[in-house]
């Protein structure tokens, strides 16, 4: 009898067993479903939209159905399910926008979508005002983390085809929003952090004259911009007229170690001197690179040279963009930034919302705040026709790049308005006097946005 009882007790166990595993298997097909049918060569997909219903994307798009120019603005960002790119929305959310489920099979009128944050009309003004020039722009809300804006130029118009691949102008194909950038003098934006963090309000004090160029510690020139120099002049004065004598000295000071300025580029995301291996900032499936820079010897023009955006530097638009949340909001905290406002399945139901999300602490409170303002006084005196009656904290960059045969132009920043919180990046490539102008383009951006946010 006991020897019964034992294998009845071992039948009910293996049933028990085998009833679980089944009901796990059903519940991985049934959940995961969408990713191996979107896998499939034919798949039933649905729609991406912009904040307003706007359509990004549609599986079925041809030109007889758009514009022909529709999607030039988003081509590289949005993307479609070509497999021709991979850093895009589209091909990195398949699944969630695949009309199949296990019960239900395929669905050619399912609802499975994906709901944007961006805003199509801003974003494709904003790409229109760059006229002849290549670049990128990205925005997005520094309290709830919402993208509005982004693109680069050159683009990839979806609807071509690619039938023209290999005439296309490099870079077409990825959203360099995401890629490394020499920033020139934003990353003084950086560094006045790190002094206010070493010395707090006492760097105020620092002054330094320019005369054009200084000799450093070393025996090195570092130039600056302005041939006749700028004088003797304080940090606030130093950054608003980007002095490069000026910030040499500062990094030179005895009163901070290279320690010190590497401890906060560091906690902004810095990979220094490639140690370790590159990481990236990683959101709704894109991938964005984190900064970089090479930190020796602070008495070096190279070191010198990389604290001041040159050099080693890079650091991608959106990452630069997702500081000024962190001096925006006074927190030291940056607030992450999302595309993807919600999705819905092949039935119409919610399955995804989007949440706002923090990173890690970059520096002080007090840091944050000492910056801000001398942001906002930058902003207040250089740049008030950027959004007429609100301030806008704002630091410029020109920087050298293919061994200093051309020059980018950058402005990144944040509006000082509870109601309107944005932060943004800006770049135009090989910029020329005369060209159309970062400030230019910054202004199209925010009062566009703001309007179209007001309606």
């Amino acid at each position: 009898m006991k020897s019964i009882r034992r294998g009845q007790h071992l039948i009910t166990i293996m049933l028990l067993v085998f009833l679980a595993g089944f009901g796990y298997l059903l519940y991985r097909l049934q959940h995961n479903a969408g990713f191996y049918i979107s896998h499939a060569k034919s798949t039933p997909l649905g729609y991406v939209y912009d904040r307003k219903g706007e359509i990004l994307f549609d599986p079925e798009a041809t030109a007889g159905k758009y514009d022909a120019d529709y999607f030039i603005d988003i081509g590289n960002l949005i993307g479609d399910n070509s497999k021709q790119m991979t850093n895009t929305l589209v091909a990195q959310n398949l699944p969630a926008l695949t009309n199949y489920s296990f019960t239900l099979g395929e669905r050619s009128d399912g609802h499975a979508a994906i709901y944007c944050t961006l805003d199509h009309e801003v974003n494709r003004k904003v790409y229109d005002a760059f006229g002849a020039k290549d670049g990128c722009a990205v925005a997005y809300n520094y309290k709830t983390g919402e993208i509005y804006v982004c693109f680069s130029k050159p683009s990839v118009n979806i609807l071509d085809g690619y039938s023209n691949i290999e005439s296309l102008p490099e870079g077409s194909l990825l959203c360099t929003v995401f890629s490394p950038t020499v920033p020139g003098s934003m990353q003084k934006i950086a560094t006045t952090a790190a002094a206010f963090e070493t010395m707090g309000n006492a760097v105020l004090d620092k002054r330094y004259a320019c005369a054009g160029s200084y000799t450093n510690l070393g025996g090195q020139v570092i130039r600056c911009h302005a041939a006749v120099g700028h004088g003797e002049q304080g940090l606030s004065e130093a950054f608003a007229n980007s002095c490069n004598p000026f910030f040499a000295q500062l990094v030179e000071d005895p009163a901070w170690t290279l320690d010190d300025i590497a401890g906060v580029y560091r906690k902004m995301g810095y990979r220094i001197n490639n140690e370790g291996e590159q990481t990236y900032l990683e959101f709704d499936g894109l991938s964005a690179y984190t900064a970089s820079t090479t930190l020796i010897d602070k008495t070096d023009f190279n070191t010198q040279w990389g604290c001041m955006g040159q050099g080693m530097t890079l650091v991608s638009p959106l990452q630069m963009m997702v500081w000024q949340s962190a001096i925006a909001n006074t927190t030291g905290i940056s607030t992450l930034p999302y595309l993807i406002g919600h999705t819905t399945t092949v039935t119409g139901k919610t399955a995804q919302t989007a949440s706002t999300a923090f990173g890690e602490a970059m520096f002080s409170e007090q840091t944050a705040a000492s910056v801000r303002e001398i942001m906002l006084e930058n902003g207040r005196g250089h740049y008030a026709e950027l959004l007429p009656g609100t301030d806008v904290g704002v630091k410029s960059g020109t920087a050298q790049v293919e061994n200093g045969d051309k020059e980018n132009s950058l402005l990144t920043g944040f509006v000082d308005d509870p109601a309107f919180p944005v932060a943004f990046c800006i770049r135009i490539d090989d910029r020329k006097s005369g060209e159309v102008t970062t400030s230019q383009i910054a202004a199209v951006l925010l009062q566009e946005l703001k309007a179209s946010l007001n309606e």
